[in-house]
């Protein structure tokens, strides 16, 4: 509010709320009002109701220049980023051994609860995981690349645990390896990519990173993944004056049912993003994709496994 007599230069202060979340710029809009004049003392935001003098009254009103909207954009503080990176690396690092129950992270400020035992159970059950992920570097670090090399090699390690226990679990009870490879170790190696899927899913405005990330997976799989293993196979036998062949098996069925569940599942994403987006939407349209999705799977598997064990001829 202005008064006779003052400078018409005003300085407006934003409040910033703390939402407890890091988040490296912050973007927001200020937008003008048009000004009005009120009594005296009073809290009325009406104008002035008609007087004698409201011509003259209105001609040294106050009122906006062209520009009546401004776009503030607060960005990260380059001298203070090393800083708040090595905090959030040690703060990472102190939760990891530190029991929160899963109340006390929702909220913080709600009456204290005891933990439950399934919490302890859970607590120990993860703490070499917690504490071998938590040497991995902050992303203010090299630019990134510090991070990204770190976490390769432990989803790696990561990786081969699981590829390696599912299919001890296979052989164990008695599935033929083709079976295994396609359901247990399959699924285990794909564990990691499901949830940076869903943790891309959740934090990105847009679907790229979380369907880019499935695709990108695969593609290394079936190019790098089986290029490099066939390569080194190829060498090795060259050298010893043998001929790498591998014979196709059951490939020949599980490579079809793939590529046309494959061109399914392009075609429901196109559909999607004419009606919304290919990502998230009504609660009951989530449900059936993903149900229709997880569908295509189990068929998937149910006809591969019955051609390996010759119910089907292809």
């Amino acid at each position: 509010m202005y008064s006779y007599g003052e400078d018409f230069k005003k300085v407006i202060i934003i409040k910033i709320f703390d939402d407890e979340e890091y988040e490296k710029n912050e973007e927001f809009y200020l937008v003008l009002d048009e000004p009005c004049l009120l009594r005296k003392g009073s809290g009325n935001t009406e104008p002035l109701p008609n007087e004698e003098n409201e011509e003259l009254m209105e001609m040294g009103k106050p009122r906006l220049g062209d520009t009546t909207k401004i776009n503030i954009h607060i960005i990260e503080s380059y001298e203070f980023k090393d800083s708040i990176a090595i905090v959030q690396f040690l703060q990472d690092s102190i939760s990891v051994v530190k029991f929160m129950s899963p109340c006390d992270e929702e909220d913080e400020e709600s009456e204290e609860k005891l933990p439950s035992c399934m919490d302890y159970v859970m607590h120990f059950l993860t703490l070499f995981w917690k504490v071998m992920f938590a040497f991995i570097p902050p992303t203010d670090y090299f630019g990134g690349w510090a991070c990204f090399t770190v976490s390769i090699i432990m989803v790696g390690l990561l990786t081969a645990v699981i590829g390696d226990l599912a299919s001890g679990f296979g052989c164990t009870i008695g599935l033929k390896d083709s079976v295994t490879a396609i359901s247990f170790v399959a699924l285990g190696t794909s564990v990691p990519d499901t949830f940076a899927s869903k943790v891309a899913a959740i934090n990105d405005q847009y679907a790229d990173s979380s369907i880019g990330n499935v695709t990108g997976s695969n593609a290394v799989n079936v190019f790098l993944g089986i290029g490099i293993a066939w390569t080194i196979a190829a060498i090795y036998h060259a050298a010893n004056g043998d001929i790498f062949k591998v014979p196709p098996g059951d490939l020949a069925l599980s490579v079809t049912v793939f590529c046309v569940e494959a061109a399914v599942v392009v075609f429901v994403m196109l559909v999607r993003r004419r009606y919304g987006g290919e990502l998230g939407g009504p609660q009951n349209t989530k449900i059936a994709t993903s149900v229709f999705f997880v569908m295509l799977w189990v068929i998937y598997l149910v006809l591969s496994s019955m051609r390996s064990y010759c119910y089907i001829d292809y």
